[in-house]
């Protein structure tokens, strides 16, 4: 009975996606999971096993070919091959189809979008900006999506091309929040503290509780609603002052 004997530097693969990086004049590829490899450049999957298929730094996925510890060495200066593949994951180009490609480019779009009408204002109105202008004054400004980078990096250089098209910057909206106890009690001060990245006073003043509160400003709406709903049209909120933020501040 014939055996058919497989190299033993190869190694294959099915359901996979490619991240490949070139390096030191050679091509090293890492096995992934679907849909892992952004949930990974977004920091929402922190354990790596979830995101590589193996451990293996390969010179060719599709035909199973790994790399040999020496091509490791001269092109990483290290033969670790889980650090490499954090290193290629973190810094190689998602292999996928042109089709594949526009959904997740269309998808970190939205999330981009999303993410600067919750950090920006416009200084002029102290509003944010709906989300239908931020995505029609990004593609005006031709930014288009870098796929090696994750939503943070990706939103901070659009908010920087933004700035050249029209008046934004970031900021925290410092918000006094008032209703009466009645209105909405426990259930409805949890809801907005919730929504709030810190509470800066609380006071009872009778049966009204006044809230200040320190947001980003896409929460404003939706604080807004909710207290709008909740209360009947009852309860009040009152913007005190925009607090300018940094760009070395964290804001995800």
């Amino acid at each position: 009975m014939s055996k058919i004997f497989t190299p033993t530097n190869q190694i294959r693969l099915t359901n996979v996606a490619i991240v490949r990086l070139k390096k030191g004049g050679k091509r090293f590829e890492i096995a992934c999971y679907k849909n892992k490899v952004l949930s990974w450049r977004n920091n929402s999957e922190k354990d790596i096993d979830e995101v590589l298929q193996t451990h293996t730094v390969f010179t060719n996925v599709s035909k199973g070919q790994a790399a040999k510890k020496d091509e490791l060495q001269k092109a990483f200066n290290k033969t670790d091959e889980t650090e490499i593949c954090k290193e290629i994951l973190s810094k190689g180009e998602l292999q996928v189809s042109e089709k594949e490609r526009q959904s997740v480019l269309d998808s970190q779009l939205n999330s981009i979008v999303n993410s600067v009408a919750a950090l920006c204002v416009n200084p002029e109105t102290r509003r944010p900006y709906p989300a239908s202008i931020i995505e029609k004054s990004l593609k005006d400004a031709h930014f288009s999506v870098k796929m090696n980078k994750n939503t943070k990096q990706n939103t901070l250089e659009a908010i920087k091309m933004l700035r050249e098209h029209l008046p934004i910057e970031r900021s925290r909206m410092k918000l006094r929040v008032s209703f009466a106890g009645k209105e909405g009690g426990g259930k409805l001060k949890e809801s907005v503290v919730k929504l709030a990245n810190a509470v800066e006073h609380e006071e009872w003043e009778e049966s009204t509780l006044h809230l200040t509160l320190l947001i980003d400003p896409g929460q404003y709406r939706v604080i807004d609603e909710l207290v709008r709903n909740e209360t009947k049209g009852k309860g009040l909120l009152e913007l005190l002052e925009l607090k300018e933020v940094v760009e070395s501040e964290e804001l995800f």
